[in-house]
């Protein structure tokens, strides 16, 4: 597929959006909308052989989901571990004497530009949390191994970025 124009539709400090004249291989024009966002950060806080899940109400789905602490910074912010040890301390308060990177996802590839990096974070010490005021009502809370792969097969845990994370952590830690 081939770029022919570009314009930008809407932007703030979080995202843009474009649209995109396009060109498929056969010559026929298409037309893609775009969503460009700063990369994020997953991390999974793992302890006692199990999981610290945040959940919270998103606006988007109508409804409240479990995850692993996710965020980003706007476009001019440091991604990287930074950004997850950030992410973690804001949304449960903990603090990782440990953070290991495991890998990238792409997030929503048919929608967005925006890639998550995962990170697995371990040696954790509690503290206050300090969270933004868009995660009101947010909730954290320690699941067990057993109780999160209930969640997933219950569908109560229906986060791709949390699912596709925990298959990551299933890959590093086998």
């Amino acid at each position: 597929m081939l770029q022919v124009s570009s314009r930008e539709v809407y932007r703030n400090r979080w995202l843009t959006l474009r649209e995109d004249v396009t060109r498929l291989p056969d010559g026929s024009p298409g037309l893609y909308t775009v969503v460009e966002k700063p990369t994020a950060a997953c991390v999974i806080p793992f302890e006692d052989d199990g999981f610290h899940l945040v959940e919270q109400y998103r606006y988007p789905l109508g409804r409240r989901s479990w995850e692993f602490v996710q965020g980003t910074w706007p476009a001019d912010g440091p991604p990287g571990e930074e950004l997850a040890r950030a992410e973690l301390a804001e949304e449960t308060g903990l603090r990782a004497s440990g953070l290991t990177l495991l890998g990238r996802l792409a997030i929503a590839p048919g929608l967005t530009t925006q890639e998550c990096d995962v990170f697995l974070a371990t040696g954790l010490t509690a503290g206050a949390p300090d969270r933004e005021e868009t995660e009101q009502g947010m909730e954290q809370r320690w699941f067990s191994r057993a109780e999160f792969e209930a969640m997933i097969r219950d569908g109560i845990l229906f986060d791709n970025t949390t699912l596709a994370a925990y298959t990551m952590f299933l890959l590093a830690t086998s």
